[in-house]
C-alpha cells in the first residue's frame, strides 16, 4: 500500500486530510478570469471570506496576481500592495482561518507568511525564483507544488508533450525530491489542469489523477470554472458551476484531497456526496 499524507501542520494547526477539504480562491485582482472572483476591497474581501468559512472552506487562497492564459507577471510592489492587506484583514476578523498565499515569489510568501498566512501556493514550481524552495524550507510551511509550463502569457502555446500524465510525473517526482532535501515536510501536488495543457490534455490527467498517488503527497485539484470545462460544454465561466461540481467529483474519485474553488458550499456538498458513497462501500 502507498504511504497517504493525511495532515498539514499549518503553522501549529493540524489539518486533516482524511476526508478532502475545500480551498476557497480569494483573488484580489482585477483582471481574473471569472469576474465572480475578482476583490478589490476590504469590505468584499471579508465578506468573501466570511461566506466562505460559514460554508465549510478549510482553507481561504489569496492572490494577488492573475494566472490566467495571456496573463503578464505584475511588478513585486504592487502584488504586495493587494495581498498583504487581504491577508491582515482577514486574519484580524477570522483568527483561526487557514490562509495559504498564491505566489510566485519569496519575498511575496515570506512577507504573507509574517502576516498570518500558514501555506504557500506557487503555480511555477519554484522555476520563478531560485530563493522561493528555501524560503519556504526556512518558513516551515506546507508547500503546493503545481506544474506548468512556460508562464502564464505564453503556456497554451507550451501544450505539447509524447505522453503528457507521465512528464508531470517526472517533472514532479523531481521537485518533490529537491524540496525533501532541503527539509520541506508538508507539499501538496498539483497537476496544473489548465496551465501549459490543451483541453484533451486536461481530461487525460483527470482520468489518470490517481496516478499521482505514487508521490506520496496530498494531491490538489483546481477546476473551478476553467477553460477546460466552459469550452468543453460551449458556455462561459459565469455559467460553468454545473460542470465544475461533475469535473470535481471525478477529481475525487481519483484521489484529490484539496479542491480549490470559487463556490465552496457546492463543493461542500460534492464532498459529502462522495463520501457517502465510499461509506457504502465499506
Amino acid at each position: 500500500m502507498l504511504y497517504e499524507q493525511t495532515t498539514l501542520n499549518c503553522r501549529g494547526t493540524l489539518l486533516d486530510l482524511m476526508s478532502p477539504i475545500v480551498m476557497g480562491v480569494l483573488n484580489t485582482t482585477p483582471d481574473s478570469f471569472f469576474a465572480g472572483s475578482r476583490l478589490e476591497d476590504e469590505k468584499a474581501i471579508l465578506t468573501c471570506a466570511e461566506r466562505m468559512i460559514t460554508e465549510g472552506a478549510a482553507i481561504l487562497d489569496i492572490g494577488g496576481m492573475s494566472s490566467r492564459p495571456g496573463a503578464a507577471v505584475i511588478a513585486e510592489a504592487e502584488e504586495m500592495r493587494r495581498v498583504l492587506p487581504a491577508i491582515k484583514a482577514v486574519v484580524k476578523a477570522f483568527p483561526k482561518a487557514i490562509i495559504s498565499v498564491d505566489t510566485i515569489r519569496a519575498s511575496v510568501a515570506r512577507a504573507a507568511v509574517e502576516a498570518g498566512a500558514s501555506i504557500v501556493n506557487d503555480i511555477s514550481a519554484g522555476s520563478l525564483d531560485d530563493a522561493l524552495f528555501s524560503t519556504v524550507a526556512e518558513l516551515g510551511t506546507p508547500y503546493i507544488l503545481m506544474h506548468m509550463k512556460a508562464v502564464p502569457k505564453t503556456m497554451q502555446q507550451s501544450a505539447k508533450y509524447e505522453d503528457v500524465t507521465l512528464e508531470i510525473l517526472d517533472f514532479l517526482i523531481e521537485k518533490v525530491g529537491i524540496l525533501r532535501g532541503l527539509g520541506v515536510k508538508d507539499i501538496v501536488v498539483d497537476a496544473g489542469f489548465g496551465f501549459g495543457k490543451t483541453l484533451e490534455q486536461n481530461y487525460e490527467l483527470l482520468r489518470k489523477l490517481s496516478v499521482f498517488k505514487i508521490l506520496g503527497c496530498p494531491i490538489l485539484v483546481g477546476l473551478s470554472r476553467k477553460t477546460m470545462i466552459w469550452k468543453g460544454l460551449d458556455i462561459t465561466p459565469e455559467t460553468a458551476l454545473n460542470g465544475t461540481t461533475a469535473a470535481n467529483m471525478l477529481a475525487l474519485t481519483g484521489g484529490a484531497k484539496i479542491l480549490r474553488v470559487h463556490d465552496v458550499k457546492e463543493a461542500m456538498e460534492t464532498i459529502k456526496i462522495f463520501n457517502l458513497y465510499q461509506y457504502r462501500l465499506l
